[in-house]
């Protein structure tokens, strides 16, 4: 476990959201499509960074997701992918359309496909955001082969941090937001974001060690 310790980045690295087929592909059992339970954590944790919190209270991110994996469960012989990285894509679509879908409701506006590609392209970014949080850039393909699996002990772990350490993390490293720009969306200061973010990354390394 030691190469996918968390890596700190700088709070001004702007992630570049990338293609994940750029990473080794890694083949997966499309047989059965109870495999989507898998990436209950990974979508929640995605769910998370873009989930208004004009809505949030109406709609918690665990029951999008659960509405998410049902879609994906019931349309999974739609799934034309052979590699774990082209299903964590085509959920993320799905989680994309889910999204938008609330949005729209709490609006009362029209579907707006050009949001939807949007959105996409945003969660596809934090994903990436979560794979170099994991790894960093210089990942060598052997690693990936095996990167999916920490991706989802890392979004157990995080969720299993104090609160205000989860949220913090997820909106730096995941989200992308500066640190001035976390401690303005927590309501705290710099200082006390950056003690949050510390703590909890130190808690994340002894768990993913573990």
């Amino acid at each position: 476990m030691d190469s996918y310790q968390p890596k700190e980045s700088n709070s001004d690295d702007q992630s570049q959201a990338g293609s994940e087929s750029t990473w080794t592909g890694t083949p997966i059992s499309v047989d059965d499509p109870e495999i989507v339970a898998k990436y209950e954590p990974y979508l929640r944790m995605l769910a998370r960074t873009r989930m208004r919190r004009a809505y949030q209270a109406k709609l918690g991110a665990s029951d999008l997701v659960q509405q998410v994996m049902l879609q994906a469960v019931q349309a999974f012989d739609q799934f034309r992918g052979q590699t774990e990285e082209e299903l964590m894509a085509w959920l993320r679509q799905i989680l994309a359309r889910h999204l938008c879908h609330v949005d729209r409701d709490l609006h009362r506006d029209k579907r707006d496909i050009r949001r939807e590609h949007s959105m996409e392209q945003q969660l596809a970014a934090s994903s990436m955001r979560i794979r170099n949080l994991l790894a960093g850039d210089g990942a060598t393909p052997s690693q990936n082969v095996m990167l999916g699996e920490h991706v989802m002990r890392l979004a157990d772990a995080i969720d299993r941090l104090p609160e205000s350490q989860g949220e913090s993390i997820r909106l730096h490293y995941i989200e992308g937001l500066k640190l001035s720009e976390v401690a303005e969306q927590l309501g705290k200061t710099s200082g006390s974001v950056a003690g949050l973010m510390h703590r909890g990354m130190k808690t994340l390394r002894s768990q993913l060690d573990s």
